[in-house]
């Protein structure tokens, strides 16, 4: 690896880096570098906070992920689900939580917060600790409701084109809404659409 790297388009010419240097900095730190870049550019601040205080909840080796302070912060991302006093009766709330769920053998080998959700539900924990349910449900809400998100901006790239920029906002959403779900659409027969269309008001002929 110390010996000096040979180009292999031009064997003559002297590169003066060894095969280290070519392989780790010019190959290796490029494809990081662009890695990283990539999820910065899919993965906000924002969208990494709630990543991380998520991870929070999980439940496994023993809830040692748990960080009461993470899980007050990803509440406080969620103002019209939690009001100031229920935030204040969370980090209470928390406490209690985590001891308890630590003492039961029902919530051990838990895979993750679904399972987690589960098991409080069968435990009828959720009615003990109401506001940190609240918190898994939404916890568990948020990876489907970003993917439906991104899915949504994806097809406004193919529908709202250059050549079709001027559609209002309820053709866009239905066009949207077709595109996104094309492949459920797709077992809808022609003559279904025909029939609905037909029955949409009164028309002087028939399809």
């Amino acid at each position: 690896m110390e010996d000096e790297y040979v180009d292999p388009k031009n064997r003559r010419r002297k590169t003066n880096i060894t095969n280290r240097h070519h392989y780790v900095v010019n190959n290796f730190n490029t494809v990081l570098d662009m890695q990283i870049q990539e999820l910065g550019n899919r993965f906000n601040e924002v969208t990494t906070d709630l990543l991380t205080f998520m991870s929070s909840l999980s439940p496994c080796r023993d809830f040692r992920p748990f960080h009461k302070l993470n899980l007050l912060k990803l509440a406080e991302m969620y103002p019209y689900d939690f009001s100031f006093d229920e935030r204040d009766k969370l980090m209470f709330e928390l406490g209690h939580y985590i001891a308890n769920v630590k003492e039961d053998s029902r919530f051990d080998n838990l895979k993750g917060v679904s399972d987690l959700a589960k098991m409080m539900v069968e435990t009828r924990k959720h009615i003990d600790y109401p506001l940190v349910y609240r918190l898994i449900k939404l916890s568990l809400v948020l990876p489907v409701a970003t993917a439906s998100v991104e899915r949504s901006f994806s097809s406004m790239k193919h529908v709202k084109t250059e050549l079709r920029n001027r559609m209002g906002d309820g053709y866009m959403n239905d066009s949207c809404i077709c595109y996104i779900e094309r492949e459920f659409l797709l077992q809808v027969s022609i003559e279904d659409v025909m029939q609905r269309f037909q029955k949409m008001k009164t028309r002087k002929e028939q399809l």
